[in-house]
Order: C-alpha cells, then structure tokens, then sequence
C-alpha cells in the first residue's frame, strides 16, 4: 500500500494522485475582505486627514502617502508570510521574543524611544515611526499557540499549565505598560485567556483569574490622573463636554449628524480639528458621518466575517500548533476591532486602540497584514505543519 509524508495519518483508502497530493489554494474569501478593509482605511484616512495634513505639512497627501508606503509593505510581508509553512512560526517563537523584549525594553530608553503625547511608545526609523507594542501583540499570539500545542494535556492544571503562559505575556505586558499603553495591554489580556479556553484551561481557573485581575485593572485605571478622567467622562460624557468629553461628545455628534446614509463622502465636518484623532483611533466615528448607520454596518459586518472564516480557517488546519496561531490570530484581530468599535461609541472607555486595516497607523497595518498573511498560509495548505519532513519519509506522519 503506498504511503504519503503529508504530515499527516495516512488513511488505507487515500490514494496518491494530483489532487491528493496538490497544495490547497488561499482562501480568497479572508484576503477580499482584508483588502475591503484596506482600502476603505486608505479613502476615510484621507478623507480625515487632508485638511490637518494640510495645515501641518502644506500637503494634503502627507498621511496617505504613508499609509499607502506602509500599505505596500504590509502587502510584501503578508504574501511572503502566505507562502512560508506556518510551522516556521513555532520554531522562531523564541529569538521573536526575545527580540520584541528588547524592542519593548529600547523604546523605555529616552535617547532611543521617541515620546509624544505624554508615551514613550516608538523608535525612529529615519522618516518612519515602528511601534513595538504592536509587534509583541502578534510574538505573544505565536508564543502562545507553540505553548499551548506543547502543553495542551495540561492545561487544567494551574501551575504547571496557566502559570508559565501568564509569566511570560506578563513580562510583555509589563514592558507595555511601562510606556504607558494600557489599551494594549487589555487587548493583549483578552486574547490570553481567549486563547488558554481554546487550549483548555478549566473554565474556573479563568474566572479565578479574571477575579484577581479586577483589582489591578482598577488601581492602574485610577493611578494615574488622566486615566481616572477618561474613567470619570466615559460615566458622564456630557458633564464636561468642552474639556475631557470633548473627544467622546464629539464622536457621539458624528454619529449623530450621519444618519442612516451618511453626509456624503469627504463632506464630514468633525474632521475639521473638532473630533480629535479622527484619521487614527476615532477614525469609524468618521465611517458613521460620511457613510452613515449603513456604512458603520458595513465594516462591521467585513470584520464579522473576517472572524468567522478566521476560525473556520483555524479549525481545518491538521496541526494543533495552526489551529491555536489561526485562532489567536483571529481573536487578536476581532477583539481590537470590537474594542475600538466600542470606544467610540462610548461603550468603553477612551483608549489609544487602532481600527485594524482601517485606522492610520504604520506598525499596526502592517502587523495586521503579516497576520492575515499566516492565515493565508494556513488556509492555503492543508496538509502543512510538517513537523517531520524527511524524517517520516516512508511512514505515518506526526499529528
């Protein structure tokens, strides 16, 4: 009976032959959306941008034309991560931490991490800004998926399964919080204990955790003066509408003024230096007034979709190690997506959030992009994940 190195069991009724043995193609439907995404993010990037563009550098063009550098990076990076098998991913887990350790540590040094607006949050590379934080979002989903696929049967088990993970997202998180960004952090915290009841954490042990980490949340939410402020405004927007509400009321004014199809695209007047980060974190404020409820609907349901074929994505890889990235992946995307809906509809507090593939933003486009490209690759082949390669040549292949 012939047998086949797929990586994979070889069943006595799989016969060898082209379609058996062929690679599966991409799943077109995530990149459409991907691409949707992108450029509706391109037209409401200049759309916000333009006129304080042209009022800071004399060109209306200035923002887009990063996004657009960045853009083409992310696409370069996202096909080159579409085409590599996704197993390379665990076997570079860890020089990707450390790397990102010292990233994160570099940014906290004052002559190296460039500061603005009150965080220590970037390093310069020559006319371009690089954000590390955004980078560990993505080497924690890795670390956590290699993790979990080493040690899924013991999992319930505190100890020995929940500890070691949370130690070491919590060295990232820690570094991240030092700049401050606290936005990323929760995001980074959501997508753990999303991944570890994936993996199969006992579900007590999460609510346990989740307990604890009330306490922490609320001491660092109140610690610092200008976070117990967006707490405060986020309770009663209104009551200090022309100081720390301004951004949220402005948001609520934007929504409000589009209606059901919107002013008309380029025709939105928040933009005009009344709602504050309209092109970055508050840019589906901008979405709500030019293109109205339908337009807000459409974007959300592009990111709806994205999450449900991400894990329908997830769930078809054969190696434990590409369900759990797919899924991390996955979550990483759809939660910063919810959140940063959220926020700007006053659900959530204020918080420094990107729109993923919609929002200006170098670092974050571009780490978004190689993640989709890693989806892509775990959609593309079927029977990737060959841990083994070589070695199984005449036999059963590792699951």
């Amino acid at each position: 009976m012939p047998q086949r190195n797929a990586g994979t069991l070889t069943l006595p009724w799989t016969a060898p032959g082209p379609r058996a043995t062929g690679r599966v193609t991409m799943d077109h439907t995530l990149l459409m959306i991907m691409i949707a995404l992108t450029l509706v993010g391109l037209v409401m990037v200049f759309s916000a941008s333009a006129v304080v563009a042209t009022n800071r550098f004399q060109d209306s063009g200035y923002f887009l034309k990063r996004q657009l550098a960045w853009m083409t990076f992310g696409f370069l990076l996202m096909h080159v991560a579409s085409r590599i098998d996704y197993i390379w991913w665990k076997r570079l887990w860890l020089p990707l931490l450390g790397l990102t350790v010292t990233l994160l540590a570099m940014v906290l040094i004052p002559s190296i991490g460039v500061a603005a607006k009150g965080a220590r949050r970037w390093l310069s590379l020559g006319p371009f800004a690089v954000q590390p934080a955004e980078i560990a979002k993505l080497v924690a989903v890795i670390y956590l998926a290699a993790y979990l696929a080493r040690k899924e049967e013991r999992l319930t088990d505190f100890w020995s399964g929940l500890v070691p993970a949370l130690c070491v997202v919590g060295v990232l998180s820690g570094l991240v919080l030092l700049e401050p960004d606290l936005g990323t952090v929760v995001v980074m915290g959501s997508v753990t204990i999303g991944m570890l009841f994936l993996g199969g954490a006992r579900l007590s042990h999460l609510l346990s955790l989740g307990l604890c980490a009330v306490p922490a949340v609320l001491a660092l939410a109140l610690g610092r003066s200008y976070r117990r402020d967006r707490l405060m405004t986020f309770l009663d927007p209104w009551k200090d509408a022309s100081d720390t509400g301004f951004q949220i009321t402005q948001s609520f004014l934007a929504f409000g003024s589009g209606g059901l199809f919107g002013v008309g695209l380029g025709e939105g007047k928040q933009k005009l230096f009344f709602l504050p980060e309209a092109h970055t974190d508050f840019v589906l404020a901008l979405v709500g007034e030019e293109l109205g409820l339908v337009g807000t609907a459409v974007v959300i349901l592009l990111f709806g979709i994205f999450v449900v074929r991400g894990f329908q994505i997830s769930a078809r890889a054969r190696m434990p190690f590409g369900r759990f990235l797919g899924m991390g992946i996955t979550l990483l995307i759809g939660t910063q997506a919810l959140i940063n809906a959220c926020v700007v509809t006053g659900l959530l507090p204020t918080k420094g959030l990107t729109l993923p593939f919609v929002s200006y933003g170098g670092s974050s486009l571009v780490v978004c992009m190689l993640g989709v490209g890693i989806l892509l690759s775990i959609s593309r082949d079927r029977q990737a994940g060959r841990e083994e390669t070589g070695r199984n040549a005449g036999g059963v292949g590792r699951r």
